[in-house]
């Protein structure tokens, strides 16, 4: 990888990934404590940790049209969430007039709007495809902003045979610079999300955040999604790139089925000094098939209580 830290981002980083591999026991103990009030004084602000949902935790019922995204903001009322992200899949139109209503029903229901999601993928091989993705990148901001959102997560995607990994992380540099670039003019942070393909490794993320070097620039970290090396597991992976966050995707559970340790992952957005959504990204797949009526509620109870505990501001 081809970048530089700054000396006091890596001591801070450096921490946390520390705190990553301790054990559940360790983390509890006055030497963690004291590591994670360090952290603290280092980042110069408390954690904020605030409960949200994704509309995908309920896309199932989304898709066969058993729910609508007005239904889903009227839930996220019912559950008594702090906030909600906009996965752009469901949306039944971009046309303003409804966007502009759901923005507004959002308002009236004191429902703040953490983001939105689109699928685009920046791993494009040719010029040409790449500024198609750069295109339809503009048009989501542009909806973002409709919206009335300040985030929208993107994608980098997966290797295509015959290239190196070096040349996917330069395509997506190149797009996600420009996308920002355009997004920045509107407000809209771009969070690059650990999803499969090229980024479900924290250097891959970091080096891109470096060498875009944009505010607009972020990772959209979703907890369960990093692939564990020999020299960092997942928890590491997560707490490396805590800076660099600017949302977060929630399960309780990795992809091959171990449960996910969420004290421990609070206590490193805790001490990172981490202010922003805590979104439950329920997948049926990964909680024995549970439905989203039930399931989505045990998720988001996890999260709102671990919010309350960790939250300092």
């Amino acid at each position: 990888m081809h970048f530089k830290k700054p000396r006091r981002e890596f001591l801070k980083t450096a921490g946390l990934s520390a705190l990553a591999g301790a054990g559940a026991q360790l983390l509890g103990s006055p030497v963690a404590q004291g590591a994670i009030a360090n952290a603290d004084a280092a980042t110069g602000k408390a954690a904020r940790l605030l409960s949200g949902c994704c509309a995908y935790s309920y896309g199932p019922e989304l898709k066969r049209g058993a729910m609508t995204l007005e239904d889903f903001i009227g839930k996220a009322v019912e559950l008594r969430l702090d906030g909600v992200d906009m996965t752009a899949y469901y949306l039944k139109s971009t046309e303003p007039e409804y966007l502009d209503g759901l923005r507004h029903l959002a308002y009236k229901n004191a429902m703040p709007l953490s983001g939105s999601a689109c699928g685009v993928s920046m791993v494009q091989i040719s010029p040409a495809q790449r500024a198609d993705s750069l295109n339809e990148i503009k048009k989501w901001v542009d909806v973002t902003d409709r919206l009335g959102a300040s985030h929208l997560r993107v994608f980098a995607g997966k290797l295509p045979s015959g290239h190196t990994l070096q040349e996917a992380i330069d395509w997506v540099v190149e797009t996600m610079k420009a996308g920002c670039d355009y997004s920045g003019k509107k407000g809209i942070t771009l969070g690059l999300e650990d999803h499969a393909g090229v980024s479900q490794n924290a250097d891959v993320c970091l080096e891109v955040m470096h060498r875009v070097n944009s505010p607009y620039a972020a990772i959209n970290l979703d907890i369960t999604n990093f692939i564990p090396t020999v020299a960092q597991d997942a928890y590491a992976q997560i707490a490396a790139c805590i800076p660099f966050a600017s949302n977060t995707h929630i399960r309780d559970r990795f992809a091959d089925q171990t449960p996910v340790d969420l004290d421990r992952v609070w206590r490193l957005f805790a001490s990172a000094g981490f202010r922003g959504y805590m979104s439950a990204e329920y997948e049926p797949s990964r909680a024995n098939n549970e439905v989203g009526a039930t399931g989505v509620p045990k998720l988001i109870a996890k999260i709102q209580a671990l919010c309350r505990r960790y939250s300092r501001a």
